[in-house]
């Protein structure tokens, strides 16, 4: 697997600065936003690992490797991120119905940047344990 690395200090801020030379930047964060809230809240965090590992699962299979979320929790997370185009849900015409759940191309790549962050996210916990004492 290819390694993808953050941006440094001056691409990150030149991007930034890119990013508000946009004339309109109150429209252009919108559907950042949108992406954002689906794709950056802990359940959907959670099922991208979990299925970057796995590649298909079953709903159940999910559920029980992810620990803790409701099954409304879980069939809401998977929908929106369906309906983005970062996991493929196939159902089988059996009884009782059978339905897997597969990372996309897309997801995989959402998830080669996730990774970056989870890995900073690893690094620097001890640190922000230490800053949420302090608070």
């Amino acid at each position: 697997m290819e390694t993808i690395t953050a941006f440094t200090a001056h691409e990150t801020e030149k991007k930034i600065s890119d990013f508000f030379d946009i004339k309109e930047t109150a429209s252009a964060l919108c559907p950042v936003k949108d992406v954002l809230s689906t794709v950056g809240d802990k359940w959907s965090v959670f099922v991208m690992v979990t299925l970057g590992k796995n590649k298909t699962m079953r709903f159940n299979e999910l559920k029980h490797a992810i620990g803790g979320i409701s099954q409304k929790m879980l069939t809401v997370t998977l929908r929106e991120m369906e309906s983005f185009g970062l996991l493929s849900r196939e159902i089988f015409p059996q009884i009782p119905p059978k339905v897997e759940y597969t990372i996309t191309p897309m997801g995989e790549e959402f998830l080669r940047h996730l990774v970056v962050m989870l890995e900073w996210a690893c690094a620097n916990s001890g640190k922000i344990a230490e800053n949420r004492k302090k608070q």
